[in-house]
């Protein structure tokens, strides 16, 4: 395992690696962030043509456009947090733009070209029983918006936890368990539903956790966020953008629709915190790194 590039990745944040700049720039981050959700909130409550409720749970069309569009909030937080206090900008956060190009590129591609050899593999497709279809014209019609904001929220995220507060982290601490488990738990702990004890919900903590594991990994071998950004964009266009259940969370994008609780009754609780189903999805994410890791042959 060779982490010599995440050196130069993180030596942009060594003037400025106080402990102290990191908490509170964390605290400004989300405090802005959470404002700014706040207004967009109380600006929705006044519009009598979308619900507020259908951006926060993305069930409808113009709601999750607008929930991963709001995205752009933290992302604005990062950048004007990152400059005002630590006098860094977007480039000392992303990596050389050049190879962070080509490594999200390389990434997507690989990355979509397994999910489609897994998608045409039995027994996947046989079970859609009860399926819906959306209007594919329509689907593809607003594919490059949906995929535009799929990218702004994903890259939000990478920017903060891959990004700042990884970077900030490793300049201060050369220990590599230190930075890496760091934004991976803060980022598991952003993925838990406040309240939510059921093993489901603690199932989805521990799949961010090593999802935000694997794109660490890819930050630290590349010395960029490109490999990160193209693997978390990959894995949320899928997520998003093919697959979901009729009014269900996150599902306003969806081209295929299953019945209502199906997606959620396959990775259910009943039975075993490490179950078939679950232990599929975790051997998801180690292909993808896998897959990744081998695009960018680092």
């Amino acid at each position: 395992m060779t982490y010599s590039p995440h050196r130069d990745f993180a030596a942009p944040a060594r003037p400025s690696a106080q402990m102290h700049r990191l908490v509170l720039g964390v605290i400004l981050i989300e405090g802005a962030n959470s404002g700014l959700r706040w207004l967009l909130d109380a600006g929705l409550q006044a519009l009598p043509f979308i619900s507020a409720q259908a951006v926060w749970y993305g069930s409808t069309r113009a709601g999750l456009l607008i929930q991963l569009l709001s995205f752009a909030f933290l992302g604005l937080a990062v950048l004007v947090v990152a400059k005002r206090l630590h006098g860094r900008g977007f480039a000392s956060l992303l990596g050389p733009p050049l190879h962070a190009l080509r490594d999200m590129r390389l990434t997507l591609v690989a990355i979509f070209a397994l999910f489609i050899v897994i998608d045409l593999l039995p027994p996947f497709w046989g079970d859609t029983a009860g399926a819906q279809l959306r209007n594919l014209p329509l689907w593809l019609l607003t594919l490059p918006l949906a995929l535009a904001a799929v990218a702004i929220q994903t890259s939000a995220e990478e920017l903060f936890y891959r990004g700042y507060i990884q970077q900030q982290i490793a300049a201060r601490y050369r220990q590599t368990l230190i930075w890496m488990l760091t934004p991976n738990i803060m980022f598991a702990l952003a993925h838990w539903q406040p309240g939510d004890f059921s093993v489901q919900g603690f199932q989805y903590v521990l799949w961010a956790f090593l999802f935000g594991l694997a794109a660490s990994d890819l930050t630290a071998r590349t010395g960029t966020l490109g490999a990160a950004m193209g693997f978390h964009l990959a894995n949320n266009a899928y997520a998003f953008l093919l697959f979901g259940e009729v009014a269900g969370p996150d599902s306003g994008l969806a081209l295929v629709l299953f019945p209502q609780g199906s997606l959620a009754a396959a990775l259910s609780a009943s039975g075993p915190f490490f179950s078939a189903p679950y232990l599929a999805e975790l051997v998801g994410i180690a292909l993808m790194w896998l897959v990744a890791r081998a695009a960018i042959r680092r």
